[in-house]
């Protein structure tokens, strides 16, 4: 019912030569209800205030209007059958228009069929982001729907990047239980890269992933989204019927309650524009079978395992055995899972995790770098420079944690003592140290530089390298403190 204000302002608008059309379109109300109060402004004191089923529960409908200014009709309906109300969604729809003060626009365009697994639309839709920790992540939607039957389909994920596009995709086929004869798509980077007129270039990753399922790409003329009305429909049906009024922990939970809300909602639900069920209309339609060998579509990146024994991969670290370090391995990941494969072979598999600066880590991973520490620590080479004292077990550390070749390192190092001597040896160690730079290139530049060679000639190399490779403790000389001063004494 339109109040006096409104009332008023009519016959204000009216007085000063508006058209009807015009007052309407400004106080977005009916035309004909402007027509209406011009002949009689009283007509309003007419109507009689009959009850409504609805007014019970008015409040309640303002309070979900409150939380979700975009809540759709058929959800409001849902929370009030909840609690008692027998009404039918017409009267609730009413009301909300009348709340939001709306009217619909109404746009002509030609509507066409398609035969039963024809066709399938998509379009991508954005819902905000999801919190994970101090990081929030962009929230998409993959909408894919089957044009006979209005049967829907929904992957959610956090980008929009090709192999996103095609994981949706093989979902949503894998879902229905077979592929179309063709795909419509609007021109989005992922499926066309250039449109001169009627001239199509598809995306060469596009048409490569479709060749699988021998699938027909058909690309939407620019400024006509009508061409693929259906999918375009579903995203707003998604936005208003299934986001209103919920709240999701993560990409998973999302995922999960979509699935259940097509399976008891979206999927079971009078079509308005077929009349019927579309799980009952998808009894008719038959898709071309899958292959039997489906393509990876896992997001794939070649990565460096770096020194401390894992790789960067969207915005978090996740380890690797400690003997990839050095290698580049192929990172493959799903929603769920990354993975590490190095010469096809898979090394690591972790949980994926959506948060950003964090290290996802296999305990395995670090007990392999314990043991590497205990085997080289008993290495008779490595002995030999820890007799040096804890200077150079110190440094032997650091090597470690830098993720250094250990016993090349400790190679050169000894190398560098018989030429310059222990002690410019622990000097150099020392000096190196306090700058963080651990590697026998930094302390033969300081022993170079500051030291002259102890030794004018290499020593005496035998025919049995073995033999070669022997090398003697430095003796401590506290020791033999401690004798000399027992013998005083006695």
């Amino acid at each position: 019912m339109i109040d006096k204000r409104t009332i008023f302002e009519i016959h204000r608008l009216k007085h000063l030569g508006w058209s009807e059309r015009k007052i309407a379109r400004h106080l977005r109300i009916d035309r004909s209800s402007v027509k209406k109060y011009v002949g009689d402004p009283v007509a309003a004191q007419k109507r009689s205030n009959r009850a409504s089923k609805l007014d019970p529960y008015r409040d309640q409908i303002k309070s979900l209007l409150d939380e979700d200014p975009t809540v759709s009709a058929p959800v409001v309906l849902q929370y009030l059958i909840k609690d008692g109300f027998d009404g039918k969604v017409t009267i609730v729809r009413d009301y909300l228009r009348q709340l939001r003060g709306k009217r619909k626009q109404r746009i002509a365009y030609i509507r066409f069929e398609s035969a039963p697994g024809e066709q399938m639309q998509i379009d991508w839709g954005h819902f905000g982001s999801l919190p994970y920790g101090d990081t929030r992540r962009k929230l998409y939607a993959l909408v894919v729907i089957e044009a006979f039957s209005r049967m829907l389909y929904v992957r959610f994920t956090h980008s929009q990047k090709q192999d996103a596009l095609h994981d949706g995709l093989l979902q949503a086929f894998i879902r229905f239980g077979g592929c179309p004869k063709k795909l419509v798509v609007d021109n989005m980077a992922t499926a066309v890269i250039e449109r001169v007129g009627p001239m199509v270039r598809f995306n060469d990753a596009f048409l490569d992933f479709l060749r699988h399922f021998a699938i027909e790409p058909i690309a939407c003329t620019p400024g006509a989204p009508y061409e693929k009305g259906k999918v375009e429909s579903g995203v707003k049906y998604l936005r208003r019927n299934f986001m209103s009024l919920r709240s999701f922990a993560d990409l998973d939970d999302v995922q999960h309650q979509a699935l259940n809300w097509l399976d008891t909602v979206a999927n079971v639900r009078i079509h308005q524009t077929t009349g019927q069920r579309p799980v009952d209309r998808f009894e008719k339609v038959k898709l071309h079978p899958l292959p039997d060998l489906l393509p990876d579509v896992r997001e794939t990146q070649s990565l460096l395992v770096h020194k401390d024994f894992a790789v960067r991969f969207d915005g978090n670290t996740y380890t690797a055995p400690p003997w990839a370090i050095g290698k580049t391995v192929a990172v493959k990941a799903d929603p769920a899972v990354v993975s590490l494969y190095l010469n096809d072979k898979r090394i690591a598999v972790h949980p994926r995790c959506w948060d950003r600066k964090k290290r996802i880590e296999t305990p395995s991973h670090r007990q392999q770098v314990k043991k590497l520490r205990k085997k080289l620590m008993h290495d008779r080479q490595v002995a030999t420079l820890m007799s040096l004292g804890s200077v150079a077990v110190d440094y032997l550390n650091g090597l470690l944690d830098a993720g250094q070749p250990i016993r090349k390192q400790v190679k050169r190092l000894l190398v560098l003592k018989d030429k310059y001597g222990a002690e410019a040896l622990v000097y150099a160690l020392t000096k190196s140290m306090a700058h963080k730079a651990f590697g026998a290139d930094y302390v033969e530049n300081i022993v170079h530089q500051e030291m002259a060679p102890k030794n004018d000639h290499p020593p005496v190399r035998l025919k049995n390298e073995d033999l070669n490779q022997i090398r003697l403790n430095q003796p401590s000389l506290a020791e033999y403190d401690t004798h000399a001063l027992k013998e005083r004494r006695k």
